[in-house]
């Protein structure tokens, strides 16, 4: 390097991008201005181009293309490096004497450039620009110096703050629950996309474009389904690995309404095998419980053709209630309301677990704004939250009930983290709810009036109390002529009765298996 009376060195941060070739491209900041230096990443490890490094520094050097080799000379040192070699020539200028240093892996050679392994050439590089060199592994250096005076001067020295690293992973909180796990990803920055893959027993989950203070992002299990959590800086990405019992189920990932957070969540079994059969009981396919939407003060939406929401749905529960004492003798059935009577939302969920339901059905009819509309047929939603703008509006007029109870405030908003805490306590729930979903989508999907819009997910107040397995049915579009009319008659009521009815027939058949095998 070639040194005047004196010589100030600049801060600069390398940030290493990777992309689906060999080659990569480092961004480097120096003085507040961004450069960018060639890198190469081989089974993993970067490397770092020496003649863009002796560029950017001002060094100088002579690059022998035949025979791959490249020299370099400051006041110093003299350094000599050859391709497919893991060898480095090291002389110093005012003693002559030579060293050698070697390092775990080779000089490569690519683009007509020489690279040096970034992890293993720190001291190398530090001999090169005479600075000190700080790895933040895998993608970061940050090269200071210090400020000499000049000769004629005593020397005095200054040492520049290096500054710490930001992250934008900063750590995670744990949530432990009876059913399973909350685990949130607490992040300064948004993260784009994910990846996650389930193999031997460990969830990997690899969030884009993030860096994460993996020293704080781990966790040792205290008896719950999470038994390990780690994670490691992988290039551009944060990966974040998680052991599991195998009493794990299924794992979703969501986004935090506030902020740039994310929230796993972990789910247990239904229940572990070695319940005794006493225990087992309770899982007996014994009672429904059926919840007739709206009612009393509450008339739901209305009909294009007059009708009201509250009396359809209490008209196809009463049917359907029928159908099952005449058909299932041994199956109880339990309704939230019987008559056109006005029931908090809350106490619906509660008469369903006083009476240890093991299936609840909230029977509802849709509606649009505008009417009439062209949109039809039949929905089921389970409890998540809303994934569409459709789904929280319907959503947030199911739930616009709490404005004729007494207390509206005993209700916390569910499209954020309280909701999926709430939730978690019938997490162990869900797969049931999804397979009663699936075989109610099955029995409309052919359906001549309201055939299956499908199965959707939306964060509705009825159903967070039912500790069981539990949809929400929005029969029809009130709305819509055809659907109004054929809902409002008896005929239309006794056929969607029936198709309920028979949804819950096949849905016993594969709940009873499940509860066999386990």
């Amino acid at each position: 390097m070639r040194f005047k009376n004196f010589k100030i060195f600049f801060p600069l941060i390398f940030t290493f991008f990777s992309f689906a070739q060999q080659d990569k491209t480092i961004e480097v900041n120096l003085k507040a201005k961004d450069y960018y230096i060639s890198a190469y990443i081989r089974e993993g490890m970067y490397y770092l181009s020496v003649e863009d490094f002796c560029k950017l520094l001002s060094v100088d050097y002579s690059l022998n293309p035949q025979l791959k080799k490249i020299e370099i000379r400051n006041k110093k040192y003299s350094i000599k490096i050859l391709a497919r070699n893991p060898f480095i020539h090291i002389k110093d200028n005012s003693t002559s004497r030579s060293s050698v240093t070697q390092l775990p892996t080779s000089i490569y050679y690519f683009n007509d450039k020489l690279f040096l392994p970034l992890k293993y050439s720190l001291k190398l590089l530090e001999e090169i620009s005479a600075g000190e060199i700080k790895f933040f592994e895998p993608n970061k250096i940050y090269i200071s110096d210090k400020v000499i005076l000049s000769n004629e001067e005593k020397k005095e020295e200054k040492t520049v703050e290096i500054p710490s690293v930001k992250y934008d992973v900063v750590g995670i909180s744990i949530d432990e629950k009876a059913n399973g796990t909350m685990i949130k990803i607490k992040s300064n920055k948004k993260i784009p996309s994910y990846a996650s893959t389930y193999k031997d027993n460990v969830l990997s989950f690899t969030f884009r474009k993030v860096n994460g203070d993996t020293s704080k992002i781990r966790f040792e299990g205290t008896g719950g389904v999470v038994k390990k959590l780690t994670s490691k800086n992988v290039g551009s990405d944060l990966e974040i690995n998680i052991s599991v019992g195998s009493e794990y189920t299924n794992s979703e990932v969501l986004n935090s309404e506030k902020g740039n957070d994310i929230i796993l969540t972990i789910h247990n079994k239904l229940f572990k095998k070695t319940e005794t059969n006493h225990k087992k009981e309770k899982w007996d396919f014994d009672v429904i419980v059926i919840d007739p939407g709206h009612g009393g003060k509450d008339a739901g939406a209305i009909a294009v053709n007059g009708a009201k929401e509250k009396d359809i749905n209490l008209a196809i529960a009463l049917k359907l209630g029928q159908l099952i004492k005449e058909n299932l003798s041994d199956v109880k059935v339990v309704y939230t309301r019987k008559t056109d009577v006005f029931v908090d939302l809350y106490k619906r969920g509660k008469i369903a677990n006083e009476n240890n339901g093991k299936l609840f059905i909230s029977i509802h009819c849709n509606s649009t704004p505008k009417k009439p509309s062209e949109a039809s047929g039949f929905e089921v939603y389970l409890l998540r939250p809303g994934r569409t703008k459709e789904a929280i509006a319907i959503a947030e007029f199911e739930n616009s009930v709490i404005q004729y109870e007494e207390d509206p405030n005993r209700y916390q908003k569910l499209t954020d983290e309280n909701f999926i805490l709430v939730s978690m306590a019938q997490s162990a729930y869900m797969r049931f709810s999804e397979k009663f979903a699936e075989i109610l989508h099955n029995q409309f999907s052919d359906h001549p009036v309201i055939s299956s819009r499908g199965v959707k997910q939306a964060g509705f107040y009825v159903l967070v109390g039912a500790s069981m397995p539990n949809v929400l049915i929005e029969t029809g579009f009130l709305s819509n002529r055809n659907d109004a009319d054929y809902l409002n008659s008896k005929k239309g009521q006794t056929e969607v009765a029936n198709k309920i009815f028979n949804a819950i027939k096949n849905y016993r058949t594969h709940y009873e298996l499940e509860m066999g095998a386990n």
